[in-house]
Protein backbone atom coordinates (compact mmCIF):
# COMPACT_ATOMS: atom_id res chain seq x y z
CA UNK A 1 0.00 0.00 0.00
CA UNK A 2 1.32 3.72 -0.40
CA UNK A 3 2.96 5.38 1.73
CA UNK A 4 3.24 8.59 -0.44
CA UNK A 5 0.07 10.07 -1.71
CA UNK A 6 -0.35 12.60 -4.29
CA UNK A 7 -2.36 15.72 -3.20
CA UNK A 8 -3.22 17.96 -5.76
CA UNK A 9 0.58 18.56 -7.17
CA UNK A 10 2.60 17.70 -3.73
CA UNK A 11 3.37 14.59 -2.79
CA UNK A 12 2.67 13.52 0.83
CA UNK A 13 4.41 11.13 3.20
CA UNK A 14 7.86 10.46 4.46
CA UNK A 15 10.73 12.31 2.84
CA UNK A 16 8.44 15.17 1.44
CA UNK A 17 7.77 18.45 2.76
CA UNK A 18 5.00 18.63 5.21
CA UNK A 19 1.37 19.58 3.67
CA UNK A 20 0.08 22.31 5.78
CA UNK A 21 -4.12 22.58 5.97
CA UNK A 22 -4.91 26.39 7.17
CA UNK A 23 -8.55 25.20 8.63
CA UNK A 24 -10.73 28.03 7.86
CA UNK A 25 -13.99 25.76 8.98
CA UNK A 26 -16.63 28.11 10.15
CA UNK A 27 -14.32 30.77 11.18
CA UNK A 28 -15.52 32.88 8.41
CA UNK A 29 -19.09 33.34 10.27
CA UNK A 30 -21.13 32.88 7.06
CA UNK A 31 -18.99 36.37 5.55
CA UNK A 32 -17.53 35.56 1.83
CA UNK A 33 -15.08 38.67 2.46
CA UNK A 34 -13.47 37.37 5.70
CA UNK A 35 -13.66 33.83 3.69
CA UNK A 36 -11.31 35.60 1.15
CA UNK A 37 -9.15 37.41 4.09
CA UNK A 38 -8.34 33.71 5.77
CA UNK A 39 -7.42 32.72 2.11
CA UNK A 40 -5.15 35.31 2.10
CA UNK A 41 -3.53 35.13 5.16
CA UNK A 42 -2.90 31.31 3.48
CA UNK A 43 -1.18 31.90 1.09
CA UNK A 44 1.14 34.55 2.08
CA UNK A 45 1.92 32.25 5.04
CA UNK A 46 3.00 29.85 2.35
CA UNK A 47 0.17 26.95 3.75
CA UNK A 48 -0.78 23.93 0.80
CA UNK A 49 -4.52 23.98 1.35
CA UNK A 50 -7.33 25.88 3.28
CA UNK A 51 -10.51 23.49 4.20
CA UNK A 52 -13.76 24.93 5.06
CA UNK A 53 -16.85 22.91 6.47
CA UNK A 54 -20.07 21.81 4.47
CA UNK A 55 -23.38 20.77 6.53
CA UNK A 56 -26.32 19.91 4.97
CA UNK A 57 -28.26 21.03 8.46
CA UNK A 58 -31.14 18.92 8.30
CA UNK A 59 -29.11 15.86 8.06
CA UNK A 60 -25.92 16.73 10.01
CA UNK A 61 -27.95 18.37 12.89
CA UNK A 62 -29.02 15.47 15.42
CA UNK A 63 -33.44 15.81 15.99
CA UNK A 64 -32.68 16.73 19.58
CA UNK A 65 -30.36 19.86 18.86
CA UNK A 66 -32.37 21.44 16.55
CA UNK A 67 -34.63 23.69 18.06
CA UNK A 68 -32.19 24.24 20.97
CA UNK A 69 -31.93 27.61 21.74
CA UNK A 70 -28.33 29.58 20.73
CA UNK A 71 -26.77 32.65 21.57
CA UNK A 72 -25.28 33.93 18.49
CA UNK A 73 -23.54 37.05 16.79
CA UNK A 74 -26.55 38.10 15.66
CA UNK A 75 -28.46 37.17 18.59
CA UNK A 76 -31.01 33.83 20.05
CA UNK A 77 -31.96 32.18 17.53
CA UNK A 78 -32.23 28.06 17.17
CA UNK A 79 -29.33 25.79 16.94
CA UNK A 80 -30.42 24.98 13.18
CA UNK A 81 -31.10 28.35 12.03
CA UNK A 82 -27.55 28.94 13.57
CA UNK A 83 -26.21 26.19 11.43
CA UNK A 84 -27.99 27.26 8.03
CA UNK A 85 -26.83 30.95 9.50
CA UNK A 86 -22.74 30.08 9.14
CA UNK A 87 -23.49 27.73 5.64
CA UNK A 88 -22.16 28.82 2.27
CA UNK A 89 -24.12 28.11 -0.88
CA UNK A 90 -23.41 27.38 -4.25
CA UNK A 91 -22.35 30.80 -5.39
CA UNK A 92 -19.98 31.39 -2.75
CA UNK A 93 -18.47 28.35 -3.18
CA UNK A 94 -18.17 29.04 -6.60
CA UNK A 95 -16.47 32.31 -5.49
CA UNK A 96 -14.15 30.61 -3.36
CA UNK A 97 -13.22 28.00 -5.65
CA UNK A 98 -12.58 30.59 -8.16
CA UNK A 99 -10.49 32.67 -5.78
CA UNK A 100 -8.48 29.57 -4.24
CA UNK A 101 -7.19 28.80 -7.98
CA UNK A 102 -6.57 32.38 -8.54
CA UNK A 103 -4.28 32.52 -5.20
CA UNK A 104 -2.59 28.83 -6.41
CA UNK A 105 -3.80 26.79 -2.74
CA UNK A 106 -5.67 23.80 -3.00
CA UNK A 107 -9.34 24.13 -1.55
CA UNK A 108 -11.38 21.38 0.25
CA UNK A 109 -13.93 20.72 2.95
CA UNK A 110 -14.96 18.46 5.38
CA UNK A 111 -18.31 17.23 4.53
CA UNK A 112 -20.53 16.25 7.33
CA UNK A 113 -23.36 13.82 5.50
CA UNK A 114 -23.98 12.68 2.18
CA UNK A 115 -25.48 15.83 0.44
CA UNK A 116 -22.19 17.71 1.39
CA UNK A 117 -20.29 15.28 -0.63
CA UNK A 118 -21.95 15.39 -3.73
CA UNK A 119 -22.16 19.17 -2.92
CA UNK A 120 -18.24 20.00 -2.96
CA UNK A 121 -17.65 16.91 -5.52
CA UNK A 122 -18.99 19.75 -8.23
CA UNK A 123 -15.78 21.24 -7.43
CA UNK A 124 -13.42 18.80 -8.16
CA UNK A 125 -11.47 19.12 -4.32
CA UNK A 126 -8.54 17.40 -4.44
CA UNK A 127 -9.08 15.24 -1.30
CA UNK A 128 -12.28 14.90 1.27
CA UNK A 129 -11.78 15.36 5.19
CA UNK A 130 -13.74 12.75 7.25
CA UNK A 131 -14.29 15.08 10.87
CA UNK A 132 -13.59 12.94 13.87
CA UNK A 133 -17.27 13.43 14.74
CA UNK A 134 -17.75 11.24 11.56
CA UNK A 135 -14.86 8.52 11.77
CA UNK A 136 -17.99 6.42 12.81
CA UNK A 137 -20.70 6.93 10.29
CA UNK A 138 -19.76 4.35 7.81
CA UNK A 139 -22.56 5.38 4.96
CA UNK A 140 -20.79 8.86 4.97
CA UNK A 141 -17.47 6.92 5.04
CA UNK A 142 -18.55 4.58 1.97
CA UNK A 143 -19.86 8.13 0.35
CA UNK A 144 -16.39 9.58 0.16
CA UNK A 145 -14.65 6.09 -0.83
CA UNK A 146 -17.10 5.78 -3.86
CA UNK A 147 -15.95 9.43 -5.06
CA UNK A 148 -12.07 7.79 -5.34
CA UNK A 149 -10.51 10.96 -3.69
CA UNK A 150 -8.23 11.15 -1.57
CA UNK A 151 -9.62 10.81 1.93
CA UNK A 152 -8.25 12.55 5.11
CA UNK A 153 -9.59 10.80 8.03
CA UNK A 154 -9.11 12.45 11.79
CA UNK A 155 -9.14 10.65 14.45
CA UNK A 156 -10.30 12.56 17.58
CA UNK A 157 -13.06 10.98 20.07
CA UNK A 158 -12.08 7.92 18.78
CA UNK A 159 -10.41 4.30 20.27
CA UNK A 160 -8.37 2.13 18.39
CA UNK A 161 -11.23 -0.64 17.06
CA UNK A 162 -13.22 2.31 15.75
CA UNK A 163 -10.16 3.76 13.50
CA UNK A 164 -9.26 0.25 12.60
CA UNK A 165 -12.80 -0.44 11.66
CA UNK A 166 -13.19 3.00 9.51
CA UNK A 167 -9.73 2.07 8.14
CA UNK A 168 -10.77 -1.16 6.73
CA UNK A 169 -13.91 0.47 4.93
CA UNK A 170 -11.97 3.20 3.24
CA UNK A 171 -8.79 1.14 2.63
CA UNK A 172 -5.50 2.71 2.76
CA UNK A 173 -5.09 3.35 -1.03
CA UNK A 174 -6.07 6.66 -1.02
CA UNK A 175 -5.89 7.63 2.23
CA UNK A 176 -3.91 9.83 5.10
CA UNK A 177 -4.90 9.43 8.51
CA UNK A 178 -4.60 12.56 11.27
CA UNK A 179 -3.83 11.81 15.00
CA UNK A 180 -6.11 14.23 16.45
CA UNK A 181 -7.92 15.07 20.56
CA UNK A 182 -11.57 17.02 19.72
CA UNK A 183 -11.22 19.58 22.45
CA UNK A 184 -11.31 23.22 21.43
CA UNK A 185 -8.45 24.09 22.80
CA UNK A 186 -6.91 20.99 23.80
CA UNK A 187 -5.21 21.02 26.97
CA UNK A 188 -1.40 19.66 26.39
CA UNK A 189 -2.04 16.55 28.74
CA UNK A 190 -4.60 15.38 26.34
CA UNK A 191 -2.00 15.86 22.93
CA UNK A 192 -0.75 12.66 23.02
CA UNK A 193 1.57 12.92 20.31
CA UNK A 194 3.50 9.71 20.48
CA UNK A 195 -0.30 8.72 18.79
CA UNK A 196 1.39 9.80 15.52
CA UNK A 197 3.94 7.10 16.04
CA UNK A 198 1.48 4.14 16.84
CA UNK A 199 -0.41 5.20 13.81
CA UNK A 200 2.57 4.69 11.73
CA UNK A 201 3.39 1.44 13.05
CA UNK A 202 -0.11 0.65 12.65
CA UNK A 203 -1.27 1.64 9.16
CA UNK A 204 0.58 2.04 5.63
CA UNK A 205 -0.47 5.30 4.72
CA UNK A 206 1.13 8.88 5.73
CA UNK A 207 0.03 10.22 9.35
CA UNK A 208 -0.38 13.59 10.14
CA UNK A 209 -1.67 15.76 13.33
CA UNK A 210 -4.95 17.87 13.72
CA UNK A 211 -4.03 20.61 16.14
CA UNK A 212 -6.82 22.58 18.24
CA UNK A 213 -4.24 23.72 21.20
CA UNK A 214 -3.02 27.06 21.94
CA UNK A 215 0.39 28.15 20.52
CA UNK A 216 2.45 26.66 18.09
CA UNK A 217 5.03 24.21 19.98
CA UNK A 218 3.22 20.79 19.89
CA UNK A 219 2.30 21.42 15.87
CA UNK A 220 6.21 21.60 15.55
CA UNK A 221 6.48 18.87 18.06
CA UNK A 222 4.60 16.34 15.69
CA UNK A 223 6.68 17.35 12.67
CA UNK A 224 9.42 16.19 14.39
CA UNK A 225 7.80 12.86 15.09
CA UNK A 226 6.97 12.57 11.58
CA UNK A 227 4.15 14.08 10.64
CA UNK A 228 3.44 14.22 7.27
CA UNK A 229 0.63 16.60 7.28
CA UNK A 230 -0.34 19.24 9.74
CA UNK A 231 -3.94 20.86 10.21
CA UNK A 232 -4.66 24.25 12.27
CA UNK A 233 -7.61 25.89 12.37
CA UNK A 234 -6.71 29.80 11.57
CA UNK A 235 -8.29 33.33 12.21
CA UNK A 236 -8.50 36.84 11.95
CA UNK A 237 -8.28 37.25 15.70
CA UNK A 238 -8.95 34.76 18.36
CA UNK A 239 -11.17 37.39 19.88
CA UNK A 240 -13.77 37.23 17.18
CA UNK A 241 -17.33 35.44 17.75
CA UNK A 242 -17.24 31.74 17.21
CA UNK A 243 -16.77 28.32 18.56
CA UNK A 244 -13.36 27.56 17.20
CA UNK A 245 -11.68 31.06 17.24
CA UNK A 246 -10.07 30.45 20.51
CA UNK A 247 -8.07 27.59 19.33
CA UNK A 248 -6.96 29.11 16.15
CA UNK A 249 -4.12 30.41 14.60
CA UNK A 250 -3.58 34.35 14.05
CA UNK A 251 -2.02 35.23 11.14
CA UNK A 252 1.14 36.29 12.83
CA UNK A 253 1.56 33.00 14.17
CA UNK A 254 0.65 30.82 11.41
CA UNK A 255 3.15 32.98 9.31
CA UNK A 256 5.93 31.71 11.82
CA UNK A 257 4.53 28.26 12.08
CA UNK A 258 5.24 27.58 8.53
CA UNK A 259 8.36 29.11 8.58
CA UNK A 260 9.80 26.96 11.94
CA UNK A 261 8.42 23.86 9.90
CA UNK A 262 9.87 24.78 6.57
CA UNK A 263 13.48 25.59 9.21
CA UNK A 264 13.01 22.01 10.89
CA UNK A 265 12.05 20.02 7.92
CA UNK A 266 15.66 21.43 6.92
CA UNK A 267 17.30 20.48 10.15
CA UNK A 268 15.86 17.17 10.54
CA UNK A 269 18.42 16.03 7.75
CA UNK A 270 18.02 12.25 6.35
CA UNK A 271 20.00 10.51 9.53
CA UNK A 272 23.15 9.85 7.66
CA UNK A 273 26.35 11.06 9.07
CA UNK A 274 28.55 13.05 7.50
CA UNK A 275 31.88 15.50 8.06
CA UNK A 276 30.32 18.69 6.31
CA UNK A 277 32.40 21.38 4.35
CA UNK A 278 31.43 24.07 7.26
CA UNK A 279 33.25 21.84 9.16
CA UNK A 280 36.87 21.36 7.55
CA UNK A 281 38.20 24.85 8.50
CA UNK A 282 37.19 23.34 12.42
CA UNK A 283 38.54 19.90 11.57
CA UNK A 284 41.98 21.07 10.35
CA UNK A 285 42.29 23.25 13.17
CA UNK A 286 41.25 21.64 16.46
CA UNK A 287 41.51 17.40 16.05
CA UNK A 288 44.82 16.86 17.11
CA UNK A 289 45.32 13.57 15.63
CA UNK A 290 42.46 11.03 13.33
CA UNK A 291 44.57 7.81 14.41
CA UNK A 292 41.37 5.96 15.80
CA UNK A 293 40.53 4.11 13.09
CA UNK A 294 43.95 3.03 12.04
CA UNK A 295 44.60 1.75 15.41
CA UNK A 296 40.87 -0.37 15.27
CA UNK A 297 41.36 -1.95 12.22
CA UNK A 298 45.49 -3.12 13.29
CA UNK A 299 43.95 -5.19 16.12
CA UNK A 300 43.52 -8.93 15.38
Amino acid sequence: MPEVIKLGEKLVGEGYPTYIISEIGINHNGDISIAKQLIDVAVVAGCNAVKFQKRNPEMAVPPEYKDVKYDTNWGIMTYLEYRYRVEFGYEEYAEIDLYCKEMGIDLFASCWDEDSVDFIEQFAPPCFKLASASLTDADLLKKIRDTGRVTILSTGMSIMEEIQAAVRLLGTENLLIAHSTSTYPCPTDELNLRMIKTLQHNFDCPIGYSGHEVGLQVTLAAVTLGASFVERHITLDRAMWGSDQAASVEPGGLMRLVRDIRVIETALGDGIKRVYPSEMSAYKKLRRKNSLLANLSSKP
